[in-house]
């Protein structure tokens, strides 16, 4: 247990940012199956669309450090390699 003000603070902070943090991996879990769903029904039109706010969305994740930019840069290359094969 935090013995100290500071760490009752500490404490408290970080709790907070973990709640952001799972919030915005799940967005980025979403976003993921949502387009691999998109590409698995072979519907380039429905996965170009979507695309975008994909990448969008994983990318806001990357930028405030819930995710490291390599994963996600690497995710969207994978994902944009498999619509530019259907």
């Amino acid at each position: 247990m935090a013995n100290t003000v500071s760490a009752i603070r500490a404490v408290k902070k970080i709790k907070k940012r973990t709640q952001v943090n799972k919030i915005r991996v799940g967005k980025y879990k979403a976003a993921v199956k949502i387009i691999e769903e998109a590409i698995k029904s072979k519907d380039k039109a429905k996965a170009l669309k979507l695309f975008s706010t994909f990448q969008s969305q994983v990318m806001k994740a990357s930028k405030k450090g819930s995710l490291k930019r390599t994963t996600v840069s690497r995710k969207v290359s994978r994902i944009s390699k498999q619509i530019s094969k259907l």
